[in-house]
């Protein structure tokens, strides 16, 4: 049994009341979405927080996921919208708190003890738009195909393959231009 359909084995069991496979589909795509949360700039800290946030939601419309379908575009889509209520959630927040320069020194205090990995996808991904980081991140980083991103993100699969073929585009200028050696064509198609 592949990947996907053991999780949407997985989803049927959970929605049925199954504790056990709830358990173990959350342990199989926690890590994923994890990294989908980590992976944006400025919500590192607040990564276990949407995880969770997206597990009580996915939890809530657990009712709504269509048996038969792919799971993971289902839960990718509750996870954007996640994401995308946390940043307008928090541009409030900006607008209306004064901004006290203390917390800025106590921030540079702490110790960062993430992965060196992600860091340098993080910055190896900067300089593309959100919607192409996203999309980068759920075909290589969670693996999905063109047409679960394109359910995941309520697009059309042509759009998303524009969208890698710009972000690919911008990924080889930019290792071009910093002089690193470049991979044989087929590392970024």
């Amino acid at each position: 049994m592949d990947r996907g359909s053991n999780f949407e084995a997985l989803m049927v069991r959970y929605q049925a009341g199954d504790f056990v496979a709830a358990t173990t589909l959350i342990e199989r795509v926690s890590p994923q979405l994890h990294r989908f949360f980590g992976m944006q700039p400025g919500s590192r800290a607040d990564a276990d927080d949407l995880l969770q946030e997206a597990w009580l939601r996915i939890h809530r419309a657990r009712h709504t996921y269509r048996p038969g379908e792919p799971v993971l575009p289902w839960i990718y889509a509750i996870a954007r919208r996640v994401r995308v209520d946390h940043y307008r959630r928090s541009m409030r927040r900006t607008v209306h708190e004064q901004h006290l320069e203390d917390l800025s020194e106590a921030a540079t205090k702490i110790p960062y003890t993430g992965c060196v990995q992600t860091d340098d996808l993080e910055e190896l991904l900067a300089p593309l738009s959100e919607s192409q980081r996203e999309i980068i991140e759920m075909l290589k980083v969670a693996g999905m195909s063109l047409e679960e991103v394109a359910r995941a993100t309520s697009s059309s699969v042509g759009s998303v393959k524009q969208k890698v073929h710009r972000a690919y585009k911008k990924l080889r200028q930019r290792v071009s231009l910093s002089g690193l050696k470049k991979r044989p064509s087929r590392a970024l198609p």
